[in-house]
Formats: structure tokens, C-alpha cells, sequence
């Protein structure tokens, strides 16, 4: 990990009301008043490169962050080094919530690629839910949908096989990207290695490595350049359930 000052680094970045986040079909329209709260609670526009901590565990100052661009993930550590990868956060997701409420953090976030944060401090919480009780409680789904998405994982770490979890994990991060609009011609970036999806969904190195290279065989994606295009996402039954389940547009803070 990269432990970044971020002494200096202060920007006003996008303005809320220009934000093109916005504009994606990730996200739900919001009022002009709503946004402009949100703009009056931002304090910074913080750029972090690849392997930095957002957040590390035990941090006790951990403010809340949404992620602007570049991607992330949340783990926890065992004492001997083992890694968890608990879910991935891509443009727009909202990070550090949990932390920012507990005195202690009590997982680790660090940045995938480079990323941008827009940052809110923690001790402003309360005001916003004391002012703005409709964005608390898109704050509070928020914090519920990163926990379905931990509990989508868990259920492949415990019921699904090994190729079903890569398959499982590969569809929805391409639904994703594609609802940000981080998909051209059925391919998008792809920072993860399998290191990553080891470590997310509960397998060997050695076994995630054969895992996938059986479905690039079996025609489910191809791997070029850094980019992962979805070849067939129907290659099973259960493969099609989880490409064509109803996806909604969510709120963006």
C-alpha cells in the first residue's frame, strides 16, 4: 500500500451542479437544492494514485468520500496477512461510510487504479441529517447497498462454484461499467488481477488462475490490452439470470 500526504492537494474540483456523473444512467435525478447542499458540505477534490490508502484500518479521523473516477476496493486483514476483498467501489459509490460513523475503521479501503474523491468531512454527518432528511436518507441506502453488494459475494463465496463466482463477479462489475458508461464495444478497464479475485471470492491463486482461463476458453470473455470484453454472458442459464436481472438507478451524493 501507498501511503499518500495529502498535504497541498485541495481543489474544488467539478462543481456538484456540472458533475457528469450525473448524467450517467447510474444515477437518479436530484433537485438543485439537494445539490447544492451537498456542494456547500464538500471540503476537498482529492487525487490519490493506485495501491494509496483512502482509508486504513484503525483509522480513527476517516472522513466520507464519493468517488469521483478510478476504482477502489474495501478489505479486511487477518493478523498473519490474509486479505479479504470485501466489494469493489467504482464511480459514484459512496466510501467510507461506515468508518466515518465508528470511531475506528474497521476495514481498509485502498485505490485500485488512480483515483478522484470528492471528500465530506465526518463531523458533518449529523447535519445532514438534521437538514436534509431526503439526502439522509439516500446516505443511509447507500450504506444498505454496499452492504447487499458484500452479501452478493458472500452468497457466491458459500453456494456458488468456482467458475460461477469469477462469472458471477465479472457480470456484474461489466453491468456496472456499463451503466457509468465505462463500456465501448462490449469491452471495458479492467485493473483487477487475479490476485483480486482471489482474494474477493475465497479461492487459491492457483485455482482462480485455472478457473479463468477454463471460461476464456469456454468463450465468456476475452482479456487484451488491459480491457475485458464480454463475450457471452448467457453461457449458462444462471449466467443470463444474473445478466438480465433489473438493474435501478441509484442516488449519487
Amino acid at each position: 500500500m501507498v501511503m499518500v500526504s495529502t498535504t497541498n492537494r485541495n481543489r474544488t474540483g467539478v462543481p456538484c451542479l456540472a458533475c457528469p456523473l450525473r448524467l450517467k444512467p447510474a444515477f437518479k435525478d436530484k433537485p438543485d437544492d439537494e445539490i447544492r447542499f451537498i456542494q456547500s458540505m464538500k471540503v476537498d477534490h482529492r487525487q490519490l494514485p493506485a495501491g494509496a490508502d483512502i482509508i486504513h484500518p484503525g483509522q480513527e479521523d476517516a472522513e466520507l468520500y464519493t468517488l469521483f473516477s478510478g476504482w477502489a476496493f474495501r478489505y479486511k486483514s487477518l493478523p498473519d496477512g490474509r486479505r479479504q476483498i470485501l466489494n469493489f467501489l467504482l464511480p459514484g459509490d459512496l466510501v467510507g461510510l461506515q468508518a466515518s460513523l465508528l470511531s475506528a475503521a474497521q476495514h481498509g479501503i485502498e485505490s485500485l487504479t488512480e483515483v478522484e474523491l470528492c471528500v465530506f468531512p465526518r463531523r458533518r454527518t449529523y447535519e445532514l441529517f438534521a437538514r436534509m432528511p431526503a439526502l439522509a436518507y439516500e446516505l443511509a441506502w447507500l450504506g444498505s447497498r454496499e452492504e447487499s453488494l458484500i452479501d452478493e459475494n458472500l452468497t457466491s463465496v458459500g453456494q456458488r462454484n468456482a467458475q460461477e463466482r469469477i462469472a458471477a463477479l465479472l457480470i456484474s462489475l461489466y453491468r456496472r461499467a456499463d451503466a457509468l458508461g465505462l463500456v465501448s464495444e462490449d469491452s471495458f478497464a479492467f485493473p483487477l488481477t487475479q490476485q483480486h479475485l482471489a482474494d474477493a471470492l475465497g479461492l487459491s491463486l492457483v485455482h482462480t488462475s485455472k478457473t479463468w482461463s477454463r471460461l476464456r476458453r469456454a468463450g465468456l470473455f476475452a482479456l487484451s490490452g488491459g480491457r475485458l470484453k464480454l463475450l457471452n454472458p448467457r453461457l449458462t442459464e444462471r449466467m443470463a439470470l444474473l445478466f438480465e436481472s433489473e438493474r435501478r438507478p441509484r442516488p449519487l451524493i
